[in-house]
């Protein structure tokens, strides 16, 4: 008689290459489950977006179970009580699940597989989301790296083992427990506000492989010379689906075309897995700095001119592409998120943490580890930052990565009408061909809500004072 064993889905929506899946698969019969646990997660709740992305995923997910004759088991509540009761349930011996490695879950599920063993109950973790786990590297001091360069160096030098098939079959259990109807979650929005974000993206496992191969026959070959470009298609769009687990890095590491131009893409895989060697190893990052000098920096809280970048109301052009294409579609080209982030904490000298928390709640793609770093890169607070004196000019990078206009022409259209001169300065174009373009600055499209070179020095003075 095969055991019985529960298969705990969590950021991990798929079948092939699931190592906890396939484990359960070999092992016995297995009942796959996914609990919406939110209070387990605080204090990073996932915002709307997450949510929707989630139910969608999780309706996909459910639709590739039943072809494999099983089924996806939906509870909610606390997750060690739900999976206890699950035990009771059914008489399952065991439960395993993937790795999660943020610091609430981590200490989450080390209470879980403590709490379980007491209970007579087996528990397994494999590792599904990394192509290392973050505890395995580290530098020639025997410390946790701090610096990317040498990090990546040794993972490129590591033997990357292929992805897994997904199982063949699932042998489910004699009599399913009862499972909640997804739409008692109410992860969707009562109003319309999620056209843009539905017209973009297709959750799910199919999809996220149609995008690789995609990928992997068009644009990795140019990767490198077009993905600064958020005028052109130059990004594969894969990071919401590796967040959610319905692609795995060793399938994109494995999947992308043989002889091209891969490095430069696969370094930003490897990005990503540095960005969870530090959140492992520096588990306080996602709201305090790295770098204590910057505990310091004379930030500024003004409410006004966060809301103003919030919605895509700087007057700066770029900067108000992406905020705007990050509202409408829960994404916005990395290019142009650095232009927008640094803008955010150099130019107006909010702290980092209003604008990695207003990410956390609108990107598709919200991952604590990679938003985490990515806002102390580019605020200088964390590890291989960007130097402080580093500060984007929203004017000039426009000009360089979006040289005809055409991303801020889609998403900023009171500016759409201005000569490539000035569509990235509108307040320096002459009245006349403002006129011409129907651009009334202050009523049809804002003023600037600060100068440029007046908020570096401003910024260069503030970062001095720390640096006493």
């Amino acid at each position: 008689m095969s055991s019985l064993i529960l298969y705990w889905f969590r950021r991990d929506l798929r079948l092939a290459d699931n190592p906890a899946l396939s484990f359960a698969a070999r092992e016995g019969s297995v009942i796959p489950v996914f609990i919406d646990s939110p209070e387990d997660e605080a204090p990073w709740q996932p915002g709307a977006v997450t949510r929707w992305w989630q139910h969608y995923s999780l309706v996909s997910l459910a639709e590739r179970l039943r072809n494999k004759g099983s089924s996806l088991v939906l509870r909610q509540g606390p997750a060690l009580e739900t999976l206890l009761q699950l035990a009771k349930e059914t008489g399952a011996q065991k439960i395993v699940w993937n790795r999660c490695y943020e610091p609430a879950l981590i200490q989450r599920d080390t209470l879980i597989k403590a709490a379980l063993k007491q209970k007579g109950i087996e528990a397994e973790s494999f590792c599904g989301d990394l192509l290392v786990e973050p505890w395995k590297l580290k530098n020639k001091q025997g410390d946790p790296y701090k610096v990317y360069t040498p990090f990546s160096n040794q993972v490129f030098q590591l033997t990357i083992e292929k992805p897994l098939s997904e199982p063949s079959k699932l042998t489910g259990p004699a009599s399913w427990p009862k499972t909640k109807p997804i739409d008692s979650f109410k992860w969707l929005p009562s109003l319309s506000w999620d056209d843009g974000i539905r017209a973009f993206w297709k959750p799910g496992e199919k999809e996220a492989m149609k995008r690789l191969k995609q990928f992997s026959a068009e644009a990795v070959s140019a990767y490198d010379s077009e993905r600064d470009r958020p005028d052109h298609q130059g990004t594969s769009c894969l990071s919401p689906y590796l967040h959610f687990g319905e692609i795995s890095p060793r399938q994109i590491w494995h999947g992308l075309s043989s002889g091209a131009k891969t490095r430069p893409y696969l370094r930003q895989i490897v990005w990503r897995e540095f960005a969870v060697h530090l959140l492992y190893h520096f588990p306080h990052t996602p709201l305090k700095n790295l770098r204590a000098d910057f505990d310091k920096f004379p930030w500024k809280k003004d409410e006004r001119e966060l809301k103003a970048w919030q919605k895509g109301q700087t007057g700066y052009p770029i900067v108000d592409a992406g905020m705007r294409e990050l509202w409408s579609t829960g994404w916005m080209h990395n290019r142009v998120r650095m232009v927008a982030a640094s803008f955010l904490v150099k130019d107006l000298l909010i702290p980092w943490q209003d604008g990695a928390r207003w990410f956390w709640d609108t990107l598709a793609d919200a991952d604590l580890a990679n938003n985490t770093m990515g806002w102390q890169w580019v605020a200088g607070s964390g590890a291989d930052a960007a130097p402080y004196f580093r500060i984007f000019n929203p004017v000039s990078q426009g000009e360089r990565f979006d040289p005809d206009g055409q991303y801020v022409r889609k998403w900023v259209p009171e500016v759409a009408a201005l000569p490539n001169k000035w569509i990235h300065q509108p307040w320096a174009a002459p009245q006349e061909e403002l006129k011409r373009a129907g651009v009334v600055l202050g009523k049809t499209y804002p003023e600037r809500i600060i100068d440029h070179e007046y908020a570096r020095r401003r910024a260069l003075e503030s970062y001095a004072k720390i640096k006493k």
